[in-house]
């Protein structure tokens, strides 16, 4: 288990070693401490503790799943950007800080089963985003800038020419009825998309 907040730390792998069925084998309170000691100890289910800013516990997740562990992700915010990439990079699950204690506890079983436990409602929504105007590319481009990439980042990443990009993000600002990118990106971020 990782968090870096002590206290929710300590609390919360109490509150797991009180459930049948459940031991803890350690938790750490760093992303990169629970990637040694993945590597090193090899537990059936990590659960990373993250706020929804945090996209590198996403590519930690991502490198737990390489190394044959399983992973959850327990956050305060879940976005449909968050799902999509959580669920691209194999992670586990995705459950919310606000799940009651007997819910989670199910999580965790059905990812040690190699399960996938995402709330179903916002993973159809995030995967296929069928009320979001925006082609593929232009939400790409978009969730990019909403990292704060300048136009030559995300040229770079997205092996574009910076002109590309800058279509693409008139595109979409155009789409959504926005009056710039910012305005773009609040609306993208009012209906969750990212």
């Amino acid at each position: 288990m990782s968090d870096d907040l002590h206290l929710s730390r300590f609390s919360l792998a109490a509150l797991l070693e009180q459930h049948e069925g459940i031991r803890v084998v350690g938790s750490v309170d760093s992303n990169f401490d629970a990637l040694e000691f993945a590597e090193i100890y090899k537990p059936d289910v990590v659960i990373i503790s993250f706020e929804g800013e945090d996209s590198d516990a996403i590519a930690f997740s991502d490198k737990i799943a390489s190394l044959g562990c399983r992973s959850i992700l327990l956050t305060t915010t879940v976005t449909r950007s968050l799902v999509r990439q959580a669920f691209a990079a194999g992670t586990g699950g995705m459950v919310e800080r606000s799940m009651p204690p007997r819910q989670f506890f199910e999580a965790i079983r059905r990812v040690h089963q190699g399960e996938r436990v995402f709330d179903t409602e916002l993973t159809v929504a995030a995967l296929s985003n069928s009320d979001c105007p925006l082609s593929t590319r232009e939400f790409s481009v978009l969730e990019y800038f909403s990292r704060g990439d300048t136009v030559m980042e995300i040229a770079a990443q997205m092996h574009l020419s910076q002109g590309t990009v800058r279509n693409y993000l008139s595109s979409l600002v155009a789409k959504l009825g926005a009056r710039s990118r910012i305005d773009a990106l609040r609306i993208a971020r009012d209906a969750r998309w990212i």
